[in-house]
């Protein structure tokens, strides 16, 4: 079973556009919008359980150049 979360970010002045560039190129990321609002940059994420979810986003998301915070919201369902 995947588990599947939505990742909201922050990111530094300007750096919007190129943190979801460069999240699209990720494995396990399914979906990203650069967006307004509190946040600059909305990603779906997937991976094969809960503690995959915490390190894509602790080890991949967080390591990305521009990435200031993130809140990260985990799917109830499961997915197929």
């Amino acid at each position: 079973m995947n588990a599947r979360a939505y990742v909201l970010i922050e990111t530094s002045g300007g750096m919007s556009q190129s943190v979801a560039a460069s999240l699209r190129t990720m494995p396990g990321v399914l979906m990203v919008d650069a967006v307004t609002g509190p946040y600059d940059v909305i990603a779906v994420i997937q991976a094969g359980n809960i503690n995959d979810i915490g390190r894509l986003v602790l080890n991949e998301i967080h390591g990305q150049r521009g990435v200031v915070r993130t809140m990260t919201s985990i799917a109830l369902e499961p997915t197929a």
